[in-house]
């Protein structure tokens, strides 16, 4: 096991690197005294600067854009085929996906069907992107973004 030093104990560094590094501490305490000074005398000019331009109020309101923007994340996207339209603003959209099956090292078709909220008129066979929201019914949960590609008449 390994032994604490105690604070009386002398460490194995040579005396005099110690005695170097005690005088920069001295003399920093005078250059930090300062530099306070320095920077307040900047902080009160920044808001007067401020006041006369208009340019920093346009660049606080993109920032709060960007905070709100920033909340939301990034939000799953899926495309995928609409599989019925017989609902009202409402279409099923059905989204494949390849998946390495474990045992036998081949890719297995997977399909997942989504409801969906549609402003678009999207209809059966349309190729459709999707983006999740907040609940809008029981079952639907994404919302038509575009329509990727309409369906051959």
């Amino acid at each position: 096991m390994f032994r604490r030093k105690k604070k009386d104990e002398p460490t194995d560094a040579p005396v005099a690197p110690e005695a170097a590094a005690e005088a920069p501490a001295a003399e920093q305490p005078i250059a930090e005294s300062a530099a306070p000074e320095a920077q307040t005398a900047s902080v009160e000019a920044a808001p007067a600067a401020s006041e006369t331009s208009s340019a920093p109020a346009a660049s606080e309101t993109e920032s709060k854009g960007a905070v709100a923007k920033g909340r939301r994340g990034n939000r799953v996207q899926k495309v995928g085929t609409v599989s019925s339209d017989k609902m009202q603003k409402t279409v099923v959209v059905r989204v494949d996906r390849q998946v390495l099956h474990q045992k036998y090292r081949r890719y297995v078709r997977r399909t997942s069907k989504f409801m969906a909220h549609d402003e678009l008129g999207a209809t059966v066979g349309d190729r459709v992107r999707i983006v999740e929201t907040r609940p809008l019914s029981t079952r639907k949960r994404w919302r038509v973004v575009e329509i990727v590609q309409k369906a051959a008449k």
